[in-house]
């Protein structure tokens, strides 16, 4: 199958994201016949004069009868090139959560927008994030140019708006391509309406964006999901045994590598590493689930981290910028739980630096943020967490800010 594109899919509503997602899986045959003459049946039975393809996303009823999708629908597909998870995101701007949420690991975003109203606040508040989130690579699909008769010079226009606000967001990656979902305009296959346009199709630049990222010499970071120790019952080879399991989040891993303990600071070496299945491994890099083995007796407990130099060092103040994403609003003062990898601690936010207006990209004075703001905070922590600026690492540079009695997520976290 070649190797794997986590991709997500973002616009505003009605820009045309289920049905670019349902002509992408046609496009590419990853659906079955009677799927497809379902979505027929159901599409002529609204008065439909052809398929209906967002009916192969939203593929809950009560999606359907509304007409809109409500949540990340995450759909797999694959080409004899590359294979591929996609996150297809809601348009509503009281679901930019999960926009948030569907970005947040993806190598590729999708960005759509109607040609017919250009650039939209929608518009400019996915990008916002795209740009936040640090994804490798933007896409903004100009979609519905068959509503405009393949109109160069208006294209045109909407294509100019969209790179000026990319340039704008300090986004380095950022292509346009000109689409009609509905027809198939450059999604699958180039378009003989749009001789002017000589870039990839959608589906051409999803199967050649490069992807595979060599981080094998970034220091090594491990948060520790379990400690494994010997079972009543067990045998005299694992009496004496004592392993930590997780993922690797960053770098690597090798047998006879020194490694810190964080927060603690007790420094030891990687003897052993202990596969899921059974046996044993010489290394381990980055998204390897395994079971690393220290050669001293160090108490370690989930949460804590094994990190390789040079090592972050442990903070209880952290300056971070915050996709706030709920109903009540976010204030000096409030204590929350920050969930760092495996590391759950306690917070109080103690200031707000200021908010991102999305109008200009300059950031504001604010005494809060409310659903859907971008903004800066410093949060003081009860206890200490260890993580990398977001800037050298998603994952470790990442977090979320969690309610305390409820549970709910209430943003995602940038540490600066």
């Amino acid at each position: 199958m070649g190797e794997l594109l986590r991709l997500a899919t973002a616009g505003s509503v009605d820009d045309g994201k289920s049905t670019l997602v349902g002509r992408l899986l046609v496009d590419t045959k990853n659906i079955m016949i009677d799927q497809y003459t379902a979505v027929e049946q159901a599409s002529a039975a609204r008065g439909l004069d052809q398929a209906d393809l967002a009916l192969l996303t939203d593929g809950l009823r009560a999606e359907r009868e509304q007409g809109i999708t409500i949540d990340v629908a995450y759909r797999y597909f694959a080409t004899p090139t590359r294979s591929f998870i996609l996150a297809d995101c809601p348009g509503h701007v009281q679901y930019t959560r999960n926009t948030v949420t569907g970005a947040s690991t993806a190598q590729v975003i999708v960005t759509l927008v109607d040609v017919r109203h250009g650039v939209v606040e929608q518009t400019r508040r996915h990008l916002a994030v795209a740009a936040l989130l640090r994804v490798p690579h933007v896409v903004v699909a100009v979609n519905k140019i068959d509503l405009v008769d393949f109109d160069h010079g208006v294209i045109t226009e909407v294509c100019d708006q969209v790179r000026a606000v990319g340039a704008d967001l300090g986004i380095d990656d950022l292509t346009v391509i000109p689409v009609s979902a509905l027809l198939g305009d450059n999604v699958a296959e180039p378009s003989d309406r749009t001789p002017w346009y000589d870039g990839p199709s959608l589906m051409a630049y999803l199967e050649t964006v490069p992807v595979a990222v060599d981080d094998v010499d970034e220091p090594g970071r491990f948060p520790v999901q379990y400690v494994l120790r010997p079972q009543s019952g067990a045998g005299e080879e694992f009496r004496d045994y004592r392993g930590y399991a997780g993922r690797v989040e960053r770098g690597s891993f090798s047998v006879g590598d020194r490694v810190c303990v964080l927060p603690g600071g007790r420094r030891s070496t990687v003897v052993g590493i202990d596969l899921p299945g059974g046996g044993a491994g010489r290394s381990a890099g980055a998204s390897e689930s395994v079971t690393l083995r220290l050669a001293d007796e160090i108490d370690i407990a989930r949460g804590e981290l094994i990190a390789a130099e040079p090592v972050p060092e442990p903070v209880r103040q952290l300056d971070a910028t915050v996709c706030w994403l709920d109903e009540r609003p976010l204030r000096t003062g409030d204590r929350l739980l920050v969930k760092h990898t495996t590391r759950t601690v306690t917070g109080i936010v103690t200031g707000i630096g200021g908010r991102l207006n999305l109008s200009t990209f300059e950031e504001e004075p604010a005494g809060e943020l409310a659903l859907n703001d971008i903004g800066r905070i410093g949060l003081t922590l009860a206890d200490p967490i260890s993580p990398d600026p977001y800037a050298e690492s998603r994952t470790t540079g990442s977090f979320v800010l969690v309610h305390p009695q409820t549970g709910n997520t209430l943003a995602a976290g940038m540490v600066s």
